[in-house]
């Protein structure tokens, strides 16, 4: 693949004909990264653990060699950081204007239960936000994609659809993590309206809000950038908001030495003014 993009320098470089530019390229790569990852999910796989005791597969690594490769071709001005390549300081990674976040597995518990809810990752980072973001979906073939003032659409059976998040129901419904769940998030579900429960797993939760199919996907436990920062374009791009708790601000990237996210609240109908029936004051 051979680079499209023209250099950029400037935040004002970044306009929607450039994202929109970005968007087919990216998602090619995400689906040769999904590609990478069936291959190892139809075969009798092995399960190593990282550092941080989290799983990791030859599918996680093969994503991410695949995805580097590409976006080095398509934009190689613009550095990456990936959950399989971490390692670089924040006084590096202060500098950078804008960046690419990727998640190659997200969802490695789910790979290797093989349920099918795991996704590819991938985010442009501009100005602490997420401007460009992809999901693809490697079990289903199904992809999201998303950039700011072009949409955020549904690839599905071949078909691309623009999505909306909608206006919440008498009788909401709560998508919550399906790997993840803690105290915390008991605590907050308590001082919820009466709802429904949806389990899924990955970033599959954002993509139900954008979709219009859930109204609020709460997240207690911890979570890093790369695993947010795609689904959170889609998400907000679809007419949610992404917000940080307990002091309800944006969710922003890159702002900080760690890349660990804070607990967080994706708010489909930002006028159901959830902040309230949820008494957090």
């Amino acid at each position: 693949m051979t680079a499209i993009i023209p250099t950029l320098t400037h935040r004002s470089d970044m306009t929607a004909h450039t994202l929109a530019d970005l968007l087919d390229p990216v998602l090619a790569i995400a689906i040769a990264a999904g590609q990478e990852i069936l291959d190892v999910y139809q075969s009798d796989f092995a399960v190593s653990t990282k550092d941080d005791a989290s799983p990791l597969t030859q599918a996680d690594l093969r994503a991410h060699r695949a995805i580097i490769a590409g976006l080095a071709a398509l934009t190689p001005e613009i550095p990456c950081l990936s959950e399989e390549d971490a390692d670089i300081g924040y006084e590096t990674r202060r500098g950078w204007p804008r960046y690419w976040l990727i998640d190659p597995l997200d969802g490695t518990k789910e790979f290797i239960k093989r349920n099918g809810d795991f996704t590819v990752n991938i985010a442009l980072i501009d100005g602490h936000e997420p401007v460009l973001g992809v999901v693809h979906v490697p079990v289903t073939g199904t992809s999201y994609v998303a950039a700011r003032e072009v949409g955020a659409f549904v690839i599905r059976d071949g078909r691309r659809r623009a999505i909306r998040t909608r206006a919440t129901p008498v009788r909401p419904s709560l998508v919550v993590t399906q790997s993840h769940r803690d105290a915390a998030l008991d605590a907050f579900l308590a001082h919820a309206p009466e709802h429904d429960q949806i389990s899924r797993g990955s970033s599959l939760k954002f993509c139900m809000v954008a979709e219009g199919l859930a109204d609020l996907y709460p997240r207690t436990g911890p979570t890093s950038e790369w695993d947010t920062a795609a689904a959170q374009c889609l998400a907000e791009v679809a007419g949610a908001i992404v917000l940080r708790l307990p002091d309800w601000q944006p969710l922003r990237y890159n702002t900080k030495d760690s890349l660990l996210n804070p607990g967080f609240v994706v708010i489909g109908d930002p006028a159901y003014g959830w902040r309230e029936r949820l008494k957090a004051g």
